[in-house]
Parts: structure tokens; C-alpha cells; sequence
């Protein structure tokens, strides 16, 4: 199967900042099941490095594909990130709640935002399922997170831990499926063809 669109090919190309992202939300989710007695500080924390480093990898994307289809998409997701990073990292000392209302809200955003996208990608790549899956459940997350913010610090821990190793797996799975792409793009001399460089 020939690939014949430049915006797959771009994000193929940027196919290890997927893996990358899901392998900080695998660790983000162990850290959180390991060492629920974590002080709120430290999960702010390691909450607003995860989110500065996940905007900015969904901004390289973005850059990557500027110009192409839907990319401002990519770049509010990354924005989203990033300001949720910077927030959390600021005011460290922030609420339980706060915390929660800012996690959900990242999480919804970002949601909505990943099945926009698996929708737009539908026609042009096989196995945006992944991608799809990625944004319901955060997008679910979210939801449960804001509508049930009464939970106990320990199961929102668990539950956040949860969140993050299910979400980082999905985008682990996207960046192999986009590997492939990239690999037979790169095999069949596509990137060639649009006089772009591998």
C-alpha cells in the first residue's frame, strides 16, 4: 500500500516523540501506584514535568506539519500541555481539587483534540483506532475526575497512575504503528518524492 499523504508522512517521521510521550505516562502512572504516600507537592510536580515535556513533543509535531491539514490542532493540544505544566510548576502548593479540576480539564481537552484527529486520519492510515482510544479515555478521565472530585487522595493517585499507563500504551502503539508507516514511506522513496529528507 503506497502512502500519498504528506501530513501522514510527517507525523510518521516524528514517530519516536509518540513513544517517547507514552513511555513518560507509563512511568508518571507507576510512580503513582508505587508511592501513593507521595505528598500532593511532589505529584504537582511531577505532574507539571509531564505536561511540559508532553506539550512540547506534541509542538514539535505540530511544527513538523505546519501548514498541512489540521495542524493548529495539534498546536492547542500542545499549548494545553503546556500551560498546565507551567501552572502546576508555578503554584506547586495548589489544592487537591484544583489539581484535579486542572488534570480533568487537560485531560478532556487533550481527549477531544486525539479523536478529532483519528478522525481526520481515518481516510489516510490504518490503525488510528489507537489514537482514537487514546482521546476517549482521556477524555473519560476527565470527565470522572471533574464530575467525582470528592475522592479520597489515594484513589485519585490510583486512578491518575491508571489514566497514565493505559494512555501512554496507546501512544506507544501509535508511534510502532507510525514507525511502519515511516519505514515503508522511507522504503518506497516518499519522502524523496516530496522533497523532504527522511
Amino acid at each position: 500500500m503506497g502512502l500519498n499523504f504528506t501530513v501522514v508522512i510527517v507525523h510518521a517521521r516524528m514517530w519516536w516523540t509518540y513513544i517517547l510521550r507514552g513511555l513518560l505516562a507509563i512511568i508518571f502512572g507507576i510512580v503513582a501506584f508505587l508511592a501513593p504516600g507521595f505528598a500532593l507537592r511532589t505529584l504537582v510536580i511531577l505532574f507539571a514535568v509531564w505536561m511540559l515535556i508532553d506539550g512540547a513533543g506534541a509542538l514539535v509535531n505540530t511544527m513538523q506539519a505546519r501548514g498541512k491539514g489540521s495542524w493548529w490542532l495539534g498546536l492547542i493540544e500542545g499549548l494545553a500541555g503546556i500551560v498546565a505544566g507551567v501552572v502546576a510548576l508555578f503554584w506547586p502548593d495548589i489544592t487537591a481539587l484544583v489539581l484535579l479540576l486542572l488534570i480533568g480539564s487537560w485531560a478532556i481537552v487533550t481527549g477531544v483534540l486525539e479523536v478529532w484527529a483519528a478522525i481526520r486520519l481515518r481516510a489516510m492510515i490504518q490503525g488510528e483506532l489507537f489514537l482514537a482510544l487514546s482521546g476517549i479515555l482521556s477524555v473519560l478521565f476527565g470527565l470522572y475526575v471533574i464530575v467525582f472530585p470528592g475522592l479520597g487522595v489515594y484513589s485519585v493517585l490510583w486512578l491518575i497512575g491508571f489514566f497514565g499507563i493505559l494512555y501512554g500504551l496507546t501512544l506507544i502503539s501509535l508511534g510502532w504503528r507510525l514507525r511502519g508507516i515511516y519505514l515503508e514511506a522511507k522504503g518506497h522513496g516518499e519522502y524523496a518524492e516530496r522533497g523532504m529528507r527522511p
